[in-house]
């Protein structure tokens, strides 16, 4: 729904109505992830896609049917090939797409919403979007940090799908669950999809150098919130990188072990180690690699280089398990020269990490294009940036 914010609000702010479709599930080689939103506006207008432009021209046909009729409507595209092709849905995915009419009325806790998402405030929100009684579809329920907001029918269902919801938004991740009618663990009759808007992910780049700043915009470029850390004032300074969110002047590893300490990090963060200095490099990694849960941990350097880390950190007493976390020498092989091409290299690499991705060209290979994501090694998944 992030793509859509400033129009939702528009809308809501202009007291209007529009309808509002989700994408809440996909299956095998689906164009966009669950979240994914279109707007369809009471005149018309248009904002977002749920599918790269594959099905757009049906669900925005039965969006204006869901605003002439004020009935939410869940539905499925590309059961069967012939299905795919009849709405335009080629590359053989499939998508369940919610529909709802959307209005100050519908969404009064929009606002709080939006004001969380735009502070980096982790909200989830849960919609009601099958149930046995008619009525309940499209309830909606808030979650976040000061408690919860609006009820999905029950104190009892609002009381499991709160825990529940609470648990995805801690991982980021965005998922149906599904119930009994009345809230309950075990049982069927009610599906509630929560839209987790947990912060973006973190990418700490330590080391100053010209590469960093171009991984930095690469990190940008991807979504991430991006600190660059170096020890070396005269050299980490906001001017020499823009893209960054933050440019600390502290020792990395430090730095690293404080903020998670402080919880600022996550099974999300991604660690690129560019500095190819031992006072600095083999710190920072015994604390990197012992951390229990990062996205990634990439290390720059020659194979010389590496050689000689890897022998360091073995004598500073890391397990050959805590070592073959981290990717070093960091980067695909793609030929890379310039410190921007070695920036998209390393944010292919993050890539294919997060999604179990290979390297090889699609060309080369048979079956799906599209992967799900892995294991983050605590139940959730990387699919959150």
């Amino acid at each position: 729904m992030h793509d859509i914010l400033d129009d939702a609000m528009s809308a809501w702010k202009s007291d209007d109505i529009a309808a509002v479709a989700t994408v809440i599930r996909t299956f095998d080689s689906a164009p966009r992830p669950a979240g994914a939103a279109m707007l369809v506006g009471a005149d018309g207008t248009v904002a977002g896609s749920v599918s790269g432009g594959c099905v757009e021209g049906s669900v925005y046909e039965l969006a204006q049917d869901v605003l002439r009729t004020g009935t939410p409507v869940l539905t499925r595209y590309g059961v069967s090939d012939d299905d795919a092709f009849a709405v335009g849905l080629t590359c053989g995915g499939t998508l369940d797409v919610f529909v709802e009419v959307f209005s100050r009325q519908t969404f009064p806790e929009l606002d709080s919403v939006v004001a969380d998402v735009r502070d980096n405030i982790p909200v989830a929100v849960a919609t009601v979007v099958s149930h046995t009684d008619p009525e309940r579809i499209g309830r909606r329920m808030v979650v976040g940090e000061e408690g919860t907001r609006g009820s999905l029918g029950s104190a009892r269902a609002d009381s499991a799908i709160a825990d529940d919801a609470k648990g995805l938004l801690a991982s980021g991740r965005s998922a149906v669950l599904t119930y009994g009618p009345d809230g309950q663990r075990r049982g069927e009759g009610m599906e509630v999809f929560v839209s987790s808007h947990a912060p973006p992910p973190r990418m700490l780049v330590f080391g100053a150098i010209d590469f960093a700043a171009a991984v930095a915009q690469q990190g940008v470029f991807l979504g991430y919130r991006v600190t660059v850390c170096d020890a070396r004032a005269v050299f980490a300074t906001p001017q020499r990188f823009p893209a960054a969110e933050q440019v600390v002047v502290a020792w990395p590893h430090d730095y690293l072990t404080e903020q998670w300490s402080a919880g600022e990090l996550d099974a999300r963060t991604v660690v690129c180690v560019l500095t190819h200095d031992p006072k600095f490099d083999v710190p920072l990694l015994e604390v990197a690699l012992r951390l229990p849960s990062l996205a990634f941990v990439g290390a720059m350097g020659s194979r010389r280089t590496h050689d000689d880390r890897m022998a360091r950190l073995r004598a500073a007493g890391l397990t050959e398990s805590e070592l073959s976390r981290l990717a070093s020498p960091i980067g695909l092989d793609l030929g890379a020269r310039t410190p921007q091409e070695t920036a998209v290299s390393i944010a292919a690499e993050i890539i294919a990490r997060r999604w179990g991705g290979t390297g090889e060209p699609l060309r080369a290979r048979h079956g799906r294009i599209h992967h799900d994501a892995i294991e983050d090694g605590r139940g959730g998944k990387y699919d959150a940036v």
